[in-house]
């Protein structure tokens, strides 16, 4: 019931010992040297197998011990409601703390530190407390990671897999907001258990998703729903859902036939034993056959043609609305 507690106040710990040195520096090269301390770390784990346990990790007993009010922590449902729990209450923690003082100076220097140092802040500091915060919450997780598996290994939780993927998928999820992460959670979810089921090209996918992210969307799928949002708050969002049907339904088109691609690709690659033949959703593909790749060829390109054509008149459109907001809230103002 309580160990999540003290990982939380282990993460804490150390986050005040490592915290005053990483959080001297900000943005990208604060990113650096996080993954760099986790990589050595990852590397002491192996070094110094008494405490960490080595290759095998360390395991524990979560039903060890009496029972607290008669939950033994036995059955996996009694962890799921434990872990939710923590899951809630960390969350309202988070999300109230954005609100004082701290953190609302946290986000002004996310966005312009150098104005809160001419208004007599120190940045490192505010960063450095948010790091022992952070710590403390990370700790809670890891916590909560070891009633649920009762197991942890260093090559697995301070790998630099690890580490990069759960920074790649806070950057999908949009990293400006609150909820961003809270998205980027549940895609890391559905990318690690259900597609990395359907496809062994998964890796791939996920790839090609971060990058077109990073062109179009740099603020997440959360700046995308706010920016939605917005337009929605002045009345103007259904004019907006033709052409969001045109972009779903074009980008599905393209992104099937570059998905045929890829799969008699990795089919040719892995499976060339099994025959030139695969399923794919449901038909069948010929990876060795002249038909099968003009099929998909022509799909992806007829797909991502059609819709750059349906971007353009978005762009278009969406432009003409935000000057119509624009001139409402310029309106509203001079009124």
């Amino acid at each position: 019931m309580f160990i999540p507690l003290v990982g939380g106040l282990a993460g804490a710990f150390f986050a005040i010992l490592l915290g005053f040195v990483t959080t001297k520096k900000s943005g990208t090269t604060f990113a650096m040297i996080t993954l760099g301390i986790g990589e050595l770390v990852a590397s002491m784990a192996l070094m110094f197998p008494e405490f960490f346990g080595g290759e095998g990790g360390i395991t524990t007993d979560r039903v060890y011990g009496k029972p607290f009010f008669g939950i033994t922590f036995g059955p996996a449902i009694q962890v799921y409601y434990l872990i939710a729990a923590y899951c809630f209450v960390c969350t309202a923690a988070m999300f109230a703390f954005t609100g004082t003082p701290l953190g609302r100076i946290l986000n002004a220097v996310r966005d312009n530190p150098e104005r809160v140092e001419f208004i007599g802040y120190n940045t490192q500091r505010v960063r450095y407390f948010a790091f022992i915060i952070a710590g403390f919450f990370a700790g809670i997780g890891g916590g909560l990671a070891t009633i649920n598996f009762e197991i942890i290994t260093g090559a697995d939780s301070l790998s630099v897999i690890r580490s990069g993927g759960y920074l790649l998928f806070t950057f999908l999820g949009g990293a400006t907001f609150f909820f961003g992460p809270i998205i980027g959670a549940v895609l890391l979810v559905l990318a690690s258990v259900l597609l990395s089921e359907l496809s062994k090209a998964w890796l791939l996918y996920l790839g090609l998703v971060f990058l077109f992210m990073v062109m179009y969307a740099p603020g997440g799928i959360a700046s995308l729903i706010m920016m939605n949002l917005r337009v929605a708050k002045y009345g103007k969002l259904g004019r907006l859902w033709v052409s969001y049907l045109a972009l779903a339904g074009t980008a599905l088109v393209g992104v099937m036939g570059a998905a045929c691609m890829i799969e008699m690709t990795y089919h040719l690659q892995l499976n060339a034993a099994l025959g030139p033949e695969l399923t794919f959703l449901g038909g069948t593909l010929n990876a060795k056959g002249f038909t099968s790749w003009f099929g998909a060829i022509f799909v992806m390109v007829t797909g991502f043609g059609l819709f750059e054509l349906c971007r353009r008149q978005f762009v278009r459109q969406w432009g003409t609305i935000q000057e119509e907001i624009e001139h409402e809230i310029k309106r509203g103002e001079a009124l």
